[in-house]
């Protein structure tokens, strides 16, 4: 099947590693040019490295997305290397670190709406600029399951991603008629770089037999009993950006094994 994604340009933020790292890719494999951000310059050249390393273009862009003024300047940069952005994607996100709220201080609720929902908000508004003016585009931004049900230890986290959903979809009503759509992709917990650290600290500070026991426990919330992979996340984000999804905005689309119904 065509998705139609040959030569288009995709922005992907947090593309450093993890589920923004096998987006960039899985986007690659279609032929489309990748324009590959992160905070990190060495992560974006790493993955950039990669994909042309595959045959298909990409950029490196590295930028701090909090700030409205790196972003701005991070879009200027890819359109002067390619000559449109047709995709969007945000990624980029941060955790609460597994604190309790009341355990929270400000600077660890700024720094995970900043980059999670702020990051998203400075990019929709940068790159939707363009989009109007070229009249099409397609916006998807990576929330999460807790952002539906809410999660404890997550609180800031989960507020950050029912903000996406929010934004989203009061986003697809207004540009729509601007021939852009805007989705949400929503995992549940996927096995990155960052979940697996997070289960060794466990181990070490539970001792292996707890966390194990731990970790049956979560997964029995999940129908099909596995976390997701960050590629099965990339897969449907393909998917929406495809020419098969051209007649869907404002949707929510859960990726979860069935952890959230709802």
């Amino acid at each position: 099947m065509d998705l139609g994604l040959e030569n288009r340009t995709v922005l992907v933020t947090g593309a450093g590693q993890g589920i923004g790292r096998a987006i960039a890719l899985a986007f690659a494999r279609e032929k489309a040019r990748v324009a590959v951000n992160d905070v990190s310059a060495e992560r974006a050249e790493a993955v950039a490295g990669e994909i042309v390393g595959t045959g298909a273009e990409a950029l490196a862009c590295p930028a701090d997305i909090t700030r409205y003024e790196a972003v701005q300047d991070m879009v200027r940069v890819v359109l002067e290397r390619f000559p449109t952005i047709d995709v969007l994607v945000n990624n980029a996100g941060v955790g609460d670190q597994g604190k309790l709220f009341l355990d929270q201080r400000p600077s660890d609720w700024e720094r995970v709406l900043g980059i999670g929902l702020m990051g998203a908000i400075h990019c929709n508004h940068a790159v939707a600029e363009y989009m109007v003016a070229q009249g099409r585009g397609k916006i998807i931004s990576i929330a999460s399951d807790a952002g539906r049900v809410g999660e404890p230890r997550m609180t800031v986290y989960s507020a950050s991603k029912a903000g996406i959903i929010g934004h989203s979809k009061a986003l697809a009503k207004e540009l729509g008629p601007r021939g852009i759509t805007v989705n949400v992709v929503s995992p549940g917990a996927t096995e990155t770089e960052t979940t697996l650290a997070r289960r060794k600290d466990r181990e070490r500070a539970m001792g292996e037999e707890k966390a194990r026991d731990l970790l049956q426990k979560m997964l029995k919330a999940y129908p099909l009993r596995r976390f997701a992979l960050p590629e099965e996340i990339a897969d449907m984000v393909v998917l929406v950006a495809s020419r098969a999804a051209d007649y869907m905005t404002g949707q929510v689309i859960s990726v979860s094994g069935g952890y959230c119904t709802a």
